[in-house]
């Protein structure tokens, strides 16, 4: 459906989710509506609205003094028009002042190039159904009640304070614990997904990914591992084979480089 009207941006609300599944779908993503729910709720964001139809999604979550910037999405018939530079004004203007992330597509990296953001490095997704495999450290499982005294370590080394979204997460999943690192295992898209995973050593994430895999023998998991620091080969190994990805990108840089070694999601950091 084409249309020549100039759609107007509206609040993104959780009325919108079930037509921004539509454009995430169309787009090709494997989110369910729970992952657009789960986003939604430690965000704020617009909608670009054709009449009621949802023709463009953009959310800003915001993390102290970082905001991730993310589910940027133009619906195919509005293409071409302008539309994605909109959206993107709108969430930089609601990130105010922080550090602004995210993850660029191929296609919109020229857009956020001459918005202001430079690449930090590549995220690359790694997906697949899991083999069982034996960690070389243990791997103890935590509860919710352990964020508190976890959050810290995410803070320090994703520069983000997302503790509420670390026990909202963790309430629902599981929590995975090795030396002072750990991960967390979720029902995401096509089965479950391992991020964060935050740990002192490549030794620990090792670890940690290893024993994700074992607990999802045999069934889809998924890891969007920071190119470069060491768990690539090990997540071919577990199964999980390397799928794309996309380009790690930052605007008004305030805080040290991330060291996490996998994401939440391409989202949330």
């Amino acid at each position: 459906m084409t249309t020549t009207t100039t759609p107007a941006l509206a609040a993104f609300t959780p009325a919108h989710l079930p037509q921004a599944l539509r454009l995430s779908r169309q787009a090709g993503w494997p989110h369910r509506q729970q992952d657009w729910a789960l986003t939604l709720s430690v965000s704020q964001g617009v909608v670009a609205l054709d009449g009621d139809r949802v023709v463009g999604t953009a959310l800003c979550s915001p993390f102290g003094p970082v905001a991730t910037l993310n589910m940027i999405i133009v619906d195919e018939a509005m293409r071409g028009r302008g539309l994605g530079r909109t959206l993107m004004d709108a969430i930089i203007a609601l990130a105010g002042d922080r550090e602004m992330r995210l993850v660029a597509t191929t296609d919109g990296l020229p857009l956020y190039e001459k918005l202001g953001f430079h690449a930090t490095g590549q995220i690359v997704q790694h997906q697949g159904i899991a083999t069982a495999a034996a960690p070389d450290l243990p791997v103890t499982t935590g509860t919710s009640a352990d964020i508190d005294r976890l959050a810290p370590t995410d803070r320090a080394a994703s520069g983000m304070d997302r503790a509420p979204l670390l026990r909202a997460i963790a309430a629902e999943g599981e929590v995975l614990i090795c030396n002072t690192g750990f991960a967390l295992l979720r029902d995401f898209g096509r089965g479950r997904v391992v991020g964060p995973i935050t740990a002192p050593d490549t030794a620990t994430a090792r670890a940690m990914l290893t024993d994700a895999a074992r607990r999802c023998e045999g069934t889809f998991l998924r890891a969007d591992l920071r190119a470069g620091q060491g768990l690539e080969p090990l997540a071919a190994r577990l199964g999980l084979a390397p799928v794309g990805g996309g380009t790690a990108m930052v605007r008004n840089p305030q805080t040290p480089d991330p060291t996490t070694f996998a994401l939440i999601s391409q989202a949330l950091g």
